[in-house]
């Protein structure tokens, strides 16, 4: 049998607003840390989330895990809850936490964890633009 260690990854999307404001920060503090994305009015992304689950193959299935449920976790654990919401105001996790990319990385890695095997080691890379992603952990 095979013992190496096999990473699979599920691409999932969502649509979210946020608006990125630090309270113990005066609003020109804000402005000056966050500029655009300390909009009054909160902006949004076109979030691209992978999933990358790393274990070793099954040998009766030859899977790492089962995609169909890992696809299930993700939607229900994380898709559902932030697609076409405003994180600020609509997503617990966010009601005490700025929601940067890096602190919506963590959230849905803390989230995901608490749903998939712990043989199994995950990392979360999610994509805000084309141009800036974050990976966690790192």
């Amino acid at each position: 049998m095979n013992q190496n260690k096999v990473s699979v990854f599920r691409k999932e999307h969502f649509n979210a607003a946020h608006r990125l404001n630090n309270p113990l920060l005066s609003v020109e503090e804000n402005k000056a840390v966050f500029g655009k994305c300390n909009n009054n009015n909160f902006h949004g992304h076109n979030y691209e989330l992978i999933v990358k689950v790393s274990g070793f193959v099954d040998p009766v299935t030859g899977y790492v895990v089962d995609m169909k449920l890992l696809s299930d976790i993700i939607k229900g654990e994380i898709i559902e809850k932030f697609d076409h919401k405003n994180l600020n105001l609509d997503v617990f996790e966010f009601k005490e936490i700025n929601p940067t990319a890096e602190n919506i990385a963590m959230v849905i890695y803390n989230m995901l964890k608490e749903k998939i095997d712990t043989q199994y080691e995950i990392k979360i890379m999610l994509h805000e633009t084309a141009r800036n992603y974050v990976e966690y952990p790192a």
